[in-house]
């Protein structure tokens, strides 16, 4: 099983310094990986269903895993996700490019379809259409990073006779980690994914993902040239070995436990008490 960690740009550690801190103890204590959460803007006042204060600081994950890739050498570089439709995929893929590049090859690249209007309303970005234009855009990304001429055509996204340079380091690019708790979410996994990732979903919640991602599979959803899917979850509890020891009994291959705490120092003791887990 892989532990990362999320929450490395935001709340706590959206303050540089303890960005950089609590990503050497996550290395040092021997975490595979890293993740960023994404939130352009949020609502203020605060209305559900946003996640955060609006006060809360959400570095730029490509910014801030560029950052935590020069002072460390073997942690992952997961964005936990970014919200894809708010993006533009040609921009996007040069940004995400750099940062494998930047960090020899450590980077994952975890998306989603969104959920936030107000967001959405306030960049722009078209709500209702927002799986459609996240399909498009995993395809124009791909087509960047992986043909020798990238071309695309396509409703949201058209472009030729170009090309963005430098390519992902990693081949034939980084791992495509689609989250998303709905059908559809699921679906896009099974369509375009390396992964899918489950953010704070408890064991029933995660097995029965899994199951509808072997139903879209068995129904030949899956291109060919895709392997497993690699499951990865944010559970909702507190880690533990046992709790480790049920999401893998189900088949998850990472667990990214997210850190609520206040001050850099709560967050470096939850850093070490998942450190103590890996090493039992």
């Amino acid at each position: 099983m892989k532990i990362g960690l999320f929450g490395i740009n935001f709340g706590v550690a959206g303050d540089v310094d303890a960005m950089i801190t609590i990503a050497k103890a996550a290395e040092a204590a021997g975490l595979e990986s890293v993740w960023t959460g994404e939130h352009v803007v949020l609502p203020d006042p605060r209305v559900p269903p946003s996640p955060s204060d609006p006060q809360t600081p959400f570095l730029d994950p490509a910014v801030a895993l560029s950052h935590i890739a020069a002072h460390t050498t073997r942690l992952r570089l997961g964005t936990g996700v970014i919200i894809l439709p708010q993006r533009n995929p040609v921009v996007l893929a040069k940004e995400l490019a750099s940062v494998d590049v930047v960090s020899k090859g450590r980077l994952i690249f975890g998306l989603g379809a969104g959920y936030l209007e107000p967001e959405f309303r306030a960049l722009g970005a078209p709500f209702e259409d927002r799986g459609d234009v996240t399909d498009e855009a995993i395809n124009a990304i791909k087509a960047l990073w992986t043909m020798e001429k990238p071309a695309y055509k396509g409703r949201f996204f058209s472009f030729k006779g170009i090309d963005s340079q430098p390519r992902p380091v990693q081949k034939p690019h980084p791992p495509i980690v689609v989250g998303g708790m709905s059908r559809l979410g699921v679906l896009r996994a099974a369509r375009f994914g390396n992964g899918w990732y489950g953010f704070l979903t408890d064991i029933d919640a995660t097995a029965e993902r899994i199951e509808w991602l072997r139903v879209f599979i068995a129904n030949g959803m899956r291109p060919s040239e895709l392997s497993e899917v690699e499951i990865s979850v944010t559970p909702p509890k507190r880690l533990t070995r046992e709790v480790v020891e049920r999401y893998e009994a189900i088949g998850v291959h990472r667990l990214i436990p997210a850190f609520n705490a206040n001050t850099l120092e709560g967050a470096l003791r939850f850093v070490d008490e998942i450190g103590e887990i890996i090493s039992r």
